[in-house]
């Protein structure tokens, strides 16, 4: 077999392998969980409740992961095959660690079936502790735990070798597990189960894409049509829609970034310089370029009817978007979510909003996220979905501040043929059937016109659509997030929006805060820039300086197209400067800070702050623009008694740049303390 760690991209960083050959991390790993395992209220020496979940309930998870299911029970029997007579089972679980299938020797399912090493039992991190599975889950990583590295006592005779599965747009789907008496551990085993977990993954990845184009390539030809090979997918017009770990890594591009690509930008062709060098490729195989300058051999996949992407007029078949065709309703690929856990980037009040978020989760409760534009309300709504028991379904984003008026109701309800002019012939799918089973995204909902509002809240509350120009109903089953940068409370007072929708609608409300009042600008701007290019020039210091002092009026959503403009500026440079900045930003800022050099006017005395002045007992006055700096900070914080936030606000600074500059003057005055 191919070695699994030349087929994943991340292997090398972030899977665990065998003992012995374990990697740098392993110790803190398991530290690290044994701590988690502490604060879920676990005792080493404690037995947990091992009662499994019913029939009928482990039947409905197996349905709700039954494309995982399908796909992985060849795989799950191959595996099994190879470690059979070993004392050993294979296990696959859901992304919550709820075993939905095993098989094994049947001397160690006896063994196993004592610590309900079983279908229907669940194996996360919070109710067994550590544990290959659920610590697995919980780091997204593949993970090996051995004997008495389980925090539980009762588990310690096991050893356990587990790899996450990925779908095709970078979301956990389950999990795959060889668990055997620790006694015969082999080192080997970790490497067949990742091995496995990626036949799964490229399996899901295969059926999930219909109607594309997928390129199936590697440096080597022998190596297309095994797990190494790297496989992308793309629409027909040539818009990058995913591709696989293998395929990501050798693009060099995390998927993120390889969003912002096509076909032509990334292999340097066009879809009908394709189709022609494959005409004549010898045995169907072409040679194509990575954006790195390697050649590669491709193999070249239409999920089309060839006579759609071929013939005499494909000059002109070529020229209409693909991208219109009708597609499955699948999370849009270039904005799939991270997690919860993924937006958590040190800010407390984004740390509180997380909090409470967790708590309402598939409790079928609607959250209202508030927020000025640019905060990533859609982002954060997209994250609640990644999170939710509804993940594998879709996640539908309706603007009601973009779309029509006239549209809208046609847009969310859909509509049947005929039931207005210019409706399409077999009408259209509105966007709260395309939902059903996911979640239902209604970005600025304060914009929704008041005459749909009613028709919105009925929708709601009996869980059915009626499209324009029809009587029937159509059942709907979806989570709803709201979002808007509106007062909503002003707007019900005012009579703009209804009471009852407004109640419907606010189970949880939380607000995101806007850049300006976050504390973890730095961390923020760091990882949008690793978004775009992950080897991108880390941003100068100077630079950093005017981002902190700046007041955001776009947000998250005008700090990520800044970042892009000066990623592309500053190419082959060390670093971002001030000269790789959008004229735009640096005359705004110089608008609001003076003329001065912008990377010596980082830190802007507010008129209320008084100026630097001799220092009592004869100090000579500070000379260095640093030490007007420091003197202005520590003017501000006495002058607002020690509080840093409001010097902060008062300064036109982060709390960050004024906790590093006391740092920096050794701390505060007695007399500030």
């Amino acid at each position: 077999m191919t070695p699994h760690a030349a087929a994943d991209p991340r292997a090398s960083e972030n899977a665990p392998a065998a003992l012995g050959d374990a990697p740098n991390d392993q110790p803190e790993l398991i530290a690290q969980s044994h701590e988690r395992s502490k604060s879920y209220g676990l005792r080493p020496y404690e037995s947990p409740d091992f009662c499994p979940v019913l029939h009928n309930e482990l039947k409905t998870e197996i349905e709700r992961s039954q494309s995982l299911f399908t796909h992985a029970l060849p795989v799950m029997e191959t595996l099994y095959s190879q470690i059979v007579n070993t004392q050993s089972m294979v296990i696959l679980t859901d992304t919550s660690g709820l075993i939905l299938h095993s098989m094994g020797d049947d001397d160690f399912l006896a063994q196993a079936s004592k610590v309900a090493l079983q279908p229907g039992a669940l194996w996360s991190e919070a109710s067994r502790g550590t544990n290959a599975i659920g610590t697995a889950l919980a780091e997204s990583k593949p993970t090996l735990v051995h004997g008495s590295e389980h925090y539980l006592q009762a588990n310690q005779f096991l050893t356990c070798s587990c790899a996450p599965i990925f779908d095709p747009y970078g979301a956990t789907v389950g999990a795959l597990d060889v668990t055997g008496d620790h006694r015969g551990f082999h080192k080997h085993t970790m490497a067949l189960v990742r091995m496995s977990a990626q036949m799964i993954e490229n399996q899901l990845f295969a059926n999930t894409f219909q109607d594309v184009v997928c390129i199936h390539f590697h440096s080597r030809p022998e190596f297309i049509g095994t797990l190494v090979e790297g496989i992308a997918a793309f629409t027909p017009a040539g818009r990058f829609l995913s591709a696989n770990r293998s395929g990501e890594f050798q693009l060099g591009l995390s998927i993120r970034a390889l969003h912002a690509h096509t076909f032509s930008s990334l292999f340097g062709l066009s879809m009908s310089q394709l189709i022609d060098r494959e005409r004549t490729a010898a045995a169907g195989i072409v040679q194509l370029q990575l954006p790195s300058g390697v050649k590669v051999f491709a193999r070249v996949e239409w999920k089309r009817p060839a006579n759609h992407m071929v013939g005499g007029a494909m000059g002109a078949d070529l020229s209409i978007d693909r991208d219109t065709a009708p597609r499955r309703a699948y999370i849009e690929p270039s904005r799939q979510p991270a997690s919860l856990e993924a937006l958590d980037t040190g800010d407390a009040q984004i740390q509180t909003v997380i909090g409470k978020l967790r708590k309402v989760i598939g409790k079928d409760i609607p959250v209202m996220v508030l927020g000025e534009t640019g905060t990533g309300k859609e982002l954060l709504a997209r994250a609640i979905h990644a999170d939710s028991p509804r993940h594998a379904g879709p996640f539908i984003a309706v603007n009601c501040a973009s779309i029509p008026e006239a549209l809208i109701e046609s847009e969310l309800f859909g509509y049947e043929e005929g039931a207005f002019t210019g409706a399409r012939k077999k009408g259209g799918i509105g966007k709260m059937v395309l939902a059903n089973g996911g979640t239902l995204f209604l970005d600025e909902i304060g914009d929704m016109p008041l005459h749909l509002q009613a028709r919105l809240l009925r929708a709601l509350q009996e869980r059915a659509v009626s499209p324009l120009g029809s009587n029937k109903l159509i059942q709907v089953d979806v989570a709803v997030v709201c979002a808007t940068h509106r007062n909503m409370r002003e707007m019900v007072a005012s009579g703009q929006f209804r009471e009852d929708l407004y109640y419907r609608l606010n189970g949880l409300v939380v607000r995101l805060p806007a850049l300006r009042e976050r504390t973890d600008l730095d961390v923020v701007a760091d990882k949008l820039l690793k978004l775009e290019q992950a080897d991108a020039p880390p941003i100068s210091e100077a630079v950093m300086q005017m981002f902190r002092s700046y007041h955001w009026p776009g947000n998250i959503r005008q700090l990520g197209n800044l970042l892009r403009t000066a990623r592309l500026m500053a190419e082959g440079a060390p670093e971002i400067t001030e000269d790789h900045l959008p004229d735009d930003f640096l005359e705004d800022w110089q608008a609001r800070h003076g003329d001065q050099p912008a990377a010596n006017n980082a830190v802007a005395p507010a008129a209320a702050v008084p100026p630097a002045t001799p220092q009592a007992g004869g100090g000579t006055q500070p000379k260095r623009l640093a030490d007007v700096e420091c003197m202005t900070i520590m003017a501000a914080v006495k002058a607002h008694n020690g509080n840093i936030s409001a010097a902060a606000k008062a300064l036109g600074i982060s709390r960050n740049t004024i906790y590093r500059r006391i740092d920096e003057a050794g701390g505060l005055p007695s007399d500030t303390d």
